[in-house]
């Protein structure tokens, strides 16, 4: 299908979007047949995805397409969305597609849900042993279902007993709605060079197959402790085919490319000039690239010793990690497997090389997993004999069951970059910095003193009318993004342990399809010898017109209608919310204290509407969706006598529900 057909379904879509709730069996029955034309001639799944969305929620009886759109979410972003769809057909007809319950748990599974999760692989896992002589193309086998058991059931461990770290997607001056990934930065952070598939600043005017640009390398600096929006490297490393940045050298000035087209792919370098151009990449010499595709590398301080990983036969399966060493010429001649202590049957990936010459951070499909790539950390003991210490998988919150992959690390200790699948990102893999808590020492989080008993906090959530328990997802983090680690009791409650040992504040995210969103502010004190228990119970709205909601996390610069980074949590939220409810429309109103003029309150208020409009257009909501209307001081819900208890509860952008 050529590009300008899908392009005029793009247009379709967004015409249609809002009433893609309304059941219409013909109108569904027109989009499945675009969007699997879509499929049968290209790869454009994005926009088949688009399509068949609006097919399954135009027919909810639609078999077909709402099998197809909750495949197709698992297969590309939001994939514990695709649980929403594959219910529907569960209900109707347990028996339409063979793996439905395998399909299902995989959603589960990447929602974090893992004992919904675990229940449906079961249900697969005994209906595959049950029938052993179905050969279809939708059979998944049972060793596949066995590992998917064992990851559930690490993320469960690693979920309740998360690491104290702060997971921060790096922003929108970097990251794009398309694919971000393989970030390496200097010594002192103050450039950055990685790999993106974004439409603006690429070199090629054409596309993929998959209806996506082709890789090209970006780089931005930090300027005054900020990332400034990233520019095209250039057309003496780019070229109008693929090209990522995998390894900057220490010093700053020789970069790693993976190049394709080259065997199945190889590693190039290009060094930085006196004037800060690069050179034209060449092949890396020696024995490090082969006929077939070497697709990362790390190099350690002094540049005798590298890691890379090949899919060269000879492995232990799929993609492994090699090293190679500098022989006493200068040459890299010598090339080893690193062998079972750090490979695996499946795909390790990802290598990196700490600054220390002894500490290999990596990535694997296999070992103790969530899912996906997870990044696992092991010490050097003897390189001669391929010895390692077991590795360790870093755990949530930076492993999730998506991939994560292509770690480096920077001059600081415990400060990390990489590439990530998340909710709450701005598109599909995105950058994101790992670091330890801001401005607190380690024993606030782990006290020292033994005995010290966390402090549980069970959260509730239950149907605001019927008072009844919800499956919703619940999160908690502290203000410096660290994620607390949960337990499922049942549906719909959750137990949070924190272990502070000084008394903070906590924000905890609700979300479920078909009600509105909350973030809670959660104070409490802090944890002693004595167990603590503190219980709240949350009532969850559903999406009705006249619903109004405050984004009571959403902030601007003083005076000013520029919205700060700590809003992007709150505001994809509600670009989620939006995308789960097609047919939902919404207010945005601004509003302000009466500190000022009027004419400059309402301008203000008008301003900072239209900012989380433009937010959530550009996000991908169709702006006829969305009205900005700035209300100045005209509607205070508390007195502005003071400020704590009045003002600053004026001041605030919130949205009303007008359509559903």
């Amino acid at each position: 299908m050529c590009l300008r057909k899908i392009l005029f379904f793009g247009v379709l879509l967004t015409g249609c979007a809002v009433q893609a709730q309304q059941q219409d069996k013909e109108q569904a029955r027109q989009y499945y047949e675009m969007a699997t034309e879509i499929m049968t001639s290209t790869r454009a799944v994005d926009d088949a995805r688009e399509l068949m969305i609006i097919a399954a929620n135009f027919d909810t009886t639609n078999l077909k397409a709402n099998t197809e759109a909750g495949i197709m979410h698992i297969r590309t972003i939001q994939k514990e969305e695709g649980v929403k769809y594959l219910l529907r057909v569960y209900r109707q007809n347990p028996t339409f597609r063979f793996d439905l319950e395998y399909q299902i748990g995989l959603s589960y599974q990447h929602g974090l849900n893992f004992d919904k999760a675990i229940e449906f692989f079961n249900k697969y896992k005994l209906k595959a042993s049950y029938n052993t002589s179905y050969k279809g193309k939708d059979r998944v086998e049972v060793k596949e279902v066995t590992r998917r058991l064992e990851e559930c059931a690490n993320g469960k461990e690693f979920v309740a007993s998360a690491k104290p770290l702060a997971i921060t997607n790096i922003g929108q001056q970097i990251n794009s709605e398309f694919d971000d990934y393989a970030p390496v930065v200097n010594a002192d952070e103050t450039e950055m060079i990685f790999t993106s598939r974004r439409r603006d600043g690429n070199l090629n005017e054409n596309v993929s197959d998959d209806n996506r640009p082709f890789e090209d390398i970006f780089v931005s600096k930090r300027e005054a402790g900020s990332w400034q929006p990233a520019q095209n490297i250039g057309t003496i490393v780019n070229t109008k085919h693929n090209e990522s940045n995998i390894a900057l050298s220490p010093n700053g000035n020789t970069l790693f490319i993976y190049r394709d087209g080259v065997g199945d792919g190889d590693i190039f370098t290009s060094t930085r000039q006196p004037d800060g151009t690069w050179t034209k990449p060449v092949p890396l010499p020696g024995a490090i690239n082969s006929s077939f595709r070497e697709s990362s590398i790390t190099i350690n301080k002094d540049e005798t010793m590298l890691f890379f990983a090949s899919e060269r036969p000879g492995g232990l399966g799929g993609v492994d990690i090699y090293s190679c060493i500098k022989d006493k010429k200068g040459q890299w001649t010598v090339v080893r497997n690193l062998g079972p202590g750090i490979n695996t049957e499946f795909d390790d990936d990802g290598p990196f090389i700490d600054f220390d010459g002894k500490t290999l951070y990596f990535s694997s499909k296999g070992r103790k997993g969530m899912g996906g790539y997870d990044i696992f950390k092991a010490t050097l003991m003897n390189l001669e004999k391929r010895e390692w210490t077991e590795p360790e998988n870093l755990g949530y919150p930076i492993n999730t069951p998506d991939d994560d992959i292509f770690i480096v690390g920077t001059a600081t200790p415990n400060r990390f970059y990489y590439s990530s699948v998340r909710n709450g990102g701005v598109g599909y893999s995105d950058i994101y910095l790992i670091s330890e808590k801001e401005n607190a020492p380690q024993p606030e989080t782990i006290p020292e003193k033994k005995g010290i008993q966390p402090i549980k906090f069970i959260l509730e959530i239950v149907d605001a009318e019927t008072k009844q328990p919800i499956e919703a997802t619940a999160r908690m983090r502290g203000k410096d993004n660290t994620v607390i680690g949960s337990a499922s009791l049942g549906t719909g409650v959750y137990e949070f342990g924190v272990m502070s040992t000084i008394p903070k504040e906590y924000t905890v995210s609700v979300e479920m399809e078909g009600y509105i969103f909350e973030n809670l502010k959660v104070m409490l004190g802090r944890a002693t010898e004595e167990p603590q228990t503190i219980n709240r119970r949350l009532l969850l709205r559903k999406v009705a017109i006249g619903e109004v909601s405050a984004l009571r996390h959403v902030f601007f610069d003083f005076g000013k209608a520029t919205l700060q980074e700590a809003s992007f949590d709150e505001l994809n939220m509600m670009v989620t919310m939006m995308k789960q409810n097609e047919s939902m429309q919404v207010e945005i109103g601004g509003h302000t204290d009466d500190v000022g003029s009027d004419v400059f309150n309402k301008k203000l208020s008008q301003q900072r509407a239209d900012a989380v409009k433009r937010y959530l257009t550009d996000n991908g909501i169709n702006t006829r969706r969305i009205k900005s209307v700035g209300y100045g001081e005209e509607r205070p819900i508390v007195s502005n006598d003071d400020e704590s208890g009045g003002r600053e509860i004026n001041r605030r952008v919130e949205f009303k529900v007008i359509a559903k």
